[in-house]
């Protein structure tokens, strides 16, 4: 039997390096870096979009729900891909795609063209479960919340910086077709970065072993209470689309009409019940006798974090979508300045969410999660004040401090999610990542009812829930999580 460790300290990481697993490192939180730039390049260039298009307000907010309705299944099918093939292959496919995507939506003449590329272009959402089980591989557990913090804050600094330089591509580009040659532009990128991130990374370390799962289709589970658990979990990944069926279909934008809307519907719950079939199929061992202790692992550990990361990621999705052009609207300003400015609660990244891994590494995870959570309800609070009457730097200095939380919650949450079982994280990682978008489609369909302050109120009050289910039901991780080579062999992974 063996144990995996090291002896190296939780914050010692040179990234001024470029070797080993700092090289890994840099290179797959710029590949998430460009994932972001690309599915966030729509926000900053709506105005432009609205103006040229004529689009109505119903229509503006329909395609900020279509931006990250496709996310929800594409997170559970890229973890289970990922899981398979490996980071490498994943990633660099996922790009190549997303890129080509990126690259039609730019010549779109309508709302329809405009719907159905950005549908489709959500896809690229996923490929942050794709880093999750890259970075979890390259770093031992008391480093993992710091670098899966830097990948995913450094990460998601994409959407900050397509609100800040897309404008003014756009405004340089020329009034007519600047918004086109931005959204363009962001395509080619994520395709050369493509090639470049195949040809520079491995899956793993030298020498170590890639762990998949035991049987595909669906998560393996422990027992029977569990098994019922995971298709509860599983419910509310379609009932988001259902919901955002129901917001298109004849009752609402009437952007289908009744008999597609009820084929929707049908389809969904057949998914449902089809991926219920192959929950029960991987686990049909439950029902005759016990999981052997090597592969036991807590289920609810995964859906208190999904949870988490709903009120967390999920609010983090659904206002960065609708910043720009609150800011815009609130304030009076012009689409340059209001990107900008709005650019400020994704700008927290750098330092928040490899904050919160940081903390969350040194100080107890579960304790960490719930103070970050806390300061998020608060921040929330804070900006459900927000009106015209506000002093302008006070808004922006407000949403920073809301972002902090917000994204120091995200870190706490992905610092945990190696450590439940490693052969796993990437469908885990699905899961729980799935759960921030089914959060941003919720937050947005009530913001689509609502004035924003009642958005704000609404993303507070659901992360006050939460951390009642985190302070009841998440465990620490502690001691090692066990995992059996092709050869037989028994490998100990520590987690604390």
């Amino acid at each position: 039997m063996n144990v995996k460790d090291t002896n190296e300290p939780a914050a010692k990481i040179n990234l001024f390096s470029f070797r080993g697993r700092i090289k890994i490192l840099h290179l797959t939180w710029l590949a998430f870096f460009i994932s972001f730039f690309v599915w966030f390049n729509m926000a900053p260039l709506m105005a432009a979009i609205r103006e040229t298009l004529s689009l109505s307000d119903q229509e503006v907010k329909t395609l900020l729900i279509l931006n990250v309705a496709l996310t929800i299944p594409a997170r559970i099918v890229i973890g289970m891909l990922v899981d398979k093939f490996g980071p490498r292959l994943t990633y660099s496919l996922l790009l190549t795609v997303s890129g080509a995507l990126c690259i039609l939506m730019a010549t779109a003449s309508s709302f329809g063209q405009l719907a159905l590329f950005r549908f489709l272009l959500g896809f690229v959402g996923a490929g942050f479960v794709i880093g999750i089980r890259m970075i979890g591989e390259w770093f031992p557990a008391r480093q993992v919340g710091l670098a899966e913090g830097i990948y995913g804050g450094w990460g998601n600094f994409g959407s900050a910086a397509a609100a800040m330089t897309l404008p003014a591509i756009a405004v340089m580009s020329g009034q007519a077709y600047g918004w086109r040659i931005a959204m363009a532009a962001t395509g080619i990128i994520a395709i050369v970065y493509a090639v470049i991130y195949y040809l520079t990374v491995t899956d793993t370390p030298k020498g170590a072993t890639y762990f998949k799962p035991n049987r595909t289709g669906a998560m393996e589970v422990s027992n029977r209470k569990d098994l019922l658990l995971y298709a509860i979990l599983k419910a509310p990944l379609f009932l988001a689309l259902a919901l955002l069926t129901w917001k298109l279909g004849a009752h609402n934008l009437k952007m289908i009409g009744p008999a597609a809307e009820a084929a929707v519907y049908i389809a969904l719950a057949a998914l449902y019940f089809y991926q219920l079939h192959h929950m029960i199929k991987v686990n049909r061992g439950v029902f005759h006798e016990p999981v052997a202790e090597i592969d036991h692992y807590r289920f609810r550990q995964v859906a208190v974090l999904s949870l988490a990361y709903l009120v967390s990621f999920g609010s983090e999705l659904a206002v960065v979508s609708m910043l720009p052009l609150f800011f815009a609207d609130t304030f009076r300003l012009p689409m340059v300045t209001a990107g900008l400015l709005a650019s400020g609660f994704a700008f927290m990244n750098l330092l928040a969410r490899p904050g919160g891994g940081l903390i969350s590494d040194r100080f107890g995870r579960r304790r960490s999660l719930l103070i970050l959570l806390g300061g998020l309800v608060f921040g929330y609070l804070v900006l459900s004040r927000i009106g015209n009457g506000w002093y302008l730097p006070l808004a922006v200095a407000a949403t920073m401090a809301c972002s902090f939380f917000v994204q120091a919650a995200e870190g706490a949450v992905f610092a945990m999610v190696p450590l439940i079982k490693r052969r796993m994280t990437g469908q885990i990682a699905g899961m729980v990542g799935a759960y921030g978008n089914v959060g941003a489609v919720l937050f947005l369909t009530v913001l689509s009812f609502t004035a924003p302050q009642v958005f704000f109120m609404v993303i507070a009050a659901a992360a006050a829930l939460t951390m009642l289910g985190v302070w009841l039901w998440l465990d620490e991780p502690s001691g090692a999580t066990a995992e059996i080579r092709p050869d037989g062999t028994v490998e100990m992974i520590e987690v604390s």
